[in-house]
């Protein structure tokens, strides 16, 4: 199924808007954008703690960031983008053990995290953990080989592997972060949101990611981009990555329909149909009127694949 364009009905600019209050919208992802927001709001709203978070890194406020960072993982736990900006905190206030161990956590949610990686493996340089460092700037360096400078990562990559041959030889001085790393501006994170909504109804999932994580990085664990990150990579057949981004985009907005409704597609294809019409089931709680979500996931749960 091509994933509904969102953007026909608002502008991620609405989503911008929405960030100051913690009532989500409860579609998005799948559908539904401006439908009853969720009743369950979180304690904290994370993406306006991963704003606050990233406003105090810039500032050098790193207490500060370190707090509302705390605030993003008490809701979204695994998310790796709020891990890596955890880490960074961590670096500034001087505690690079501490900060070694979120860039991991952030490399176990999701491997392919080129901010994690570049930071464990200056931090690693930073520590005299040579070795190690070098292990990771060989995993940068396959990367960009893979890539031959033609994949939207490219420039991220060689950043990536700059910053760390730099940190590894005593003569240079490494850079805290790249420049993109720190993105804030919300038209960016707007552009980025349209182009991945558009590279995903073309089936460009790969490039669609890419621009997803644009968007992460500016907005931080909105629901409605993990949403479409989960959706990308079930489309790529990254099941268990895909479930980790549905699962963090209903823990922050537990009746997301547009979640709710690939989380239990996802269901159907790895045959777990129990589990599937658990998902229906919410659905149908949560769309007293009915829903084309949860009538799209009736159709796959009586075809068993896609319809």
């Amino acid at each position: 199924m091509i994933a509904r364009n969102l953007l026909g009905l608002a502008s991620f600019a609405a989503i911008a808007l929405s960030l100051s209050s913690p009532v989500w919208a409860s579609g998005g992802g799948g559908g539904g954008m401006g439908g009853m927001p969720s009743m369950e709001a979180p304690q904290y709203d994370p993406v306006v703690e991963y704003q606050n978070g990233i406003a105090a890194l810039k500032g050098g406020d790193y207490k500060a960031a370190e707090r509302d960072f705390d605030h993003v993982l008490d809701v979204a736990p695994k998310n790796a983008d709020a891990l890596s900006m955890m880490g960074l905190a961590k670096s500034g206030k001087g505690d690079l053990k501490g900060a070694q161990r979120f860039y991991e956590r952030a490399l176990k949610v999701d491997p392919q995290q080129i901010l994690a990686r570049r930071e464990l493996a200056v931090t690693l340089a930073k520590t005299g953990q040579a070795d190690k460092a070098n292990t990771e700037l060989a995993t940068l360096k396959a990367r960009s080989d893979a890539c031959a400078g033609s994949c939207a990562d490219a420039a991220d990559l060689k950043a990536a592997i700059d910053a760390v041959s730099a940190a590894l030889t005593p003569s240079a001085e490494a850079t805290k972060s790249p420049a993109s790393l720190l993105l804030t501006d919300p038209g960016a994170g707007d552009r980025s949101y349209v182009d991945a909504v558009r590279l995903i109804n073309l089936g460009r999932y790969d490039q669609a990611l890419s621009a997803l994580k644009g968007a992460q990085a500016v907005f931080g664990p909105h629901p409605d981009v993990l949403t479409y990150i989960g959706y990308a990579n079930r489309k790529m057949g990254r099941y268990d990555l895909a479930e980790t981004y549905y699962r963090q985009a209903l823990s922050v907005a537990p009746n997301h329909r547009g979640a709710t409704e690939y989380y239990g597609e996802l269901m159907v294809e790895r045959g777990d149909l129990a589990g599937a019409r658990h998902m229906l089931a919410t659905l149908d709680t949560i769309c007293s009127f009915g829903c084309a979500e949860a009538e799209d996931l009736r159709r796959w749960i009586d075809h068993g694949v896609q319809p």
